[in-house]
């Protein structure tokens, strides 16, 4: 009679595999430390707040870039599914067995979608924002009328609400992973490591991706620094 496959066993049958390539690690995690020298930057100095989300800008285009480009599981169709997948998966969520999905689950895949549209957001009303005493603001904010841009501004701060919101939801969501699915989901994202069953067999990162991923990332991050003033 064969013997029942224990948590010891399956632990043992894992081996080490790289998911993450270096780019879309140091993405994310620059992104992490934006964001909060951004919230911080808001009230103390304007003018390292704005180059912050010139950088947040050049980060996501460049994310988006390299979700077509990139290597493996930086890759929009390695983790974007239809509904049908995500039902499958929803019904998994509470089981405590171990995660063994490559990349972002799919339930990940949708907190992926979900901060990349509002971080677009975000940075995007903030090229508009007029200060209260309309000395300063965003660099198009000459564009649109003073009430125009404070209303862009309650926006935008109403948008990092729901920002806010966001990352709370992901880091209740890693702790979870880690506590109950004993699956650490921080590790992977830092070495670029993950132990699977199996080897997906992702396709490496190419060095011209990302060399064309950064100049693309950096033109527009700079073209709108200057409110498209050439």
């Amino acid at each position: 009679m064969p013997m029942a496959e224990t948590p010891e066993s399956t632990s043992q049958a894992l081996r080490p595999v790289r998911v993450w390539d270096g780019a879309v690690r140091l993405s994310h995690w620059l992104i992490v430390a934006l964001v909060a020298f951004s919230w911080w930057s808001a009230g103390e100095n304007l003018t390292w707040h704005r180059w912050s989300g010139y950088a947040v800008i050049g980060l996501l285009v460049f994310r988006v870039w390299w979700g077509f480009t990139g290597g493996g599981a930086a890759r929009f169709t390695s983790f974007l599914r239809g509904p049908a997948t995500l039902l499958s998966y929803l019904r998994t969520v509470g089981r405590r067995d171990v995660s063994t999905t490559p990349g972002h689950n799919p339930l990940g895949a949708i907190s992926v979608v979900a901060l990349l549209l509002v971080l677009a957001a975000q940075v995007g009303t903030g090229l508009f924002v007029v200060d209260v005493d309309a000395f300063d603001g965003g660099p198009m904010s000459d564009r649109v009328s003073f009430e125009t841009g404070r209303a862009i501004a309650e926006i935008h701060e109403t948008i990092f609400r729901v920002l806010q919101a966001l990352v709370a939801l992901h880091v209740v969501a890693v702790v979870y992973y880690l506590v109950w699915k004993r699956t650490d989901l921080i590790t992977p994202m830092i070495t670029g490591v993950k132990k699977l069953a199996t080897d997906p067999g992702f396709a490496p990162a190419r060095l011209w991706a990302f060399v064309v991923g950064v100049g693309i990332a950096g033109a527009v991050a700079w073209a709108l620094s200057k409110g498209l003033r050439f």
